[in-house]
């Protein structure tokens, strides 16, 4: 075919009206009903996939920055449990470790004088439980992303399936195989794909980013249990 007569076939597809190139939002319109109800699925998991992305950088970066006041100034204090009471703040992980800490020492020295060495490890077992809660509800949302990241593909493929089934129904309809009968049809179904893939591919990456990043502020909260834990052993020493 010659580059004439490809102009002439492009002239008459713009005068007769056919779209020249693909328009999403009519192949979701034509798309048969069952593959609408998919696409319009994963468009909603897509919005709620970057809405936790976006409120997780941000819970993050807030967490991680009233951490970081709240450890700084925690070390300049010279009495830790009057600094805790007027600092304290349930909002503020490392907060919530030191209070753990500071209830089970109150306890353990509300009656006779406790062992040490079992107060020292009901101090660890305490503190550690409450670095793992922290981190447990910090990650709490990210099972979603796990999860659209995981089935979205699998969800569009069903939908494109069943729209090239109904493709294939309708050339037995129609008692034509021509490709302009079945073309509308598969584009729309291989559409559902590839908002599957729109959808997983940012969760994804999303959910793998944020778990490395829980994992570090887990450690980091470790770290400084494991000091607080080193002071108050040290202050049982001196008792």
């Amino acid at each position: 075919m010659t580059l004439l007569s490809l102009l002439s076939l492009a002239a008459d597809a713009a005068a007769s009206g056919a779209p020249t190139r693909l328009n999403p939002v009519r192949l979701f319109l034509d798309a048969d009903i069952v593959v609408q109800v998919v696409m319009a699925g994963l468009i909603l998991a897509s919005i709620w996939v970057w809405a936790i992305v976006v409120s997780f950088a941000l819970r993050m970066g807030a967490v991680n920055r009233r951490c970081a006041s709240y450890e700084g100034e925690f070390w300049k204090a010279k009495d830790l449990e009057a600094y805790q009471t007027q600092n304290g703040s349930a909002d503020v992980a490392s907060s919530v470790v030191v209070a753990a800490g500071l209830t089970e020492w109150r306890r353990s020295f509300s009656g006779k004088r406790p062992d040490p060495e079992g107060l020292r490890q009901r101090l660890s077992t305490v503190m550690d439980s409450a670095v793992a809660q922290e981190a447990d509800n910090l990650a709490e949302r990210l099972n979603f992303l796990a999860t659209v990241g995981a089935v979205a593909p699998f969800v569009g493929l069903f939908g494109t399936v069943w729209g090239i089934m109904n493709s294939f129904f309708q050339i037995g309809q129609q008692q034509n195989s021509s490709l302009a009968v079945v073309a509308p049809g598969i584009s729309e179904a291989l559409f559902a794909t590839a908002i599957g893939l729109f959808a997983a591919i940012p969760a994804v990456i999303a959910y793998n980013r944020f778990s490395h990043r829980v994992s570090t502020f887990e450690a980091r909260l470790q770290r400084f249990s494991d000091r607080v834990h080193a002071s108050l052993s040290r202050e049982l020493e001196a008792e």
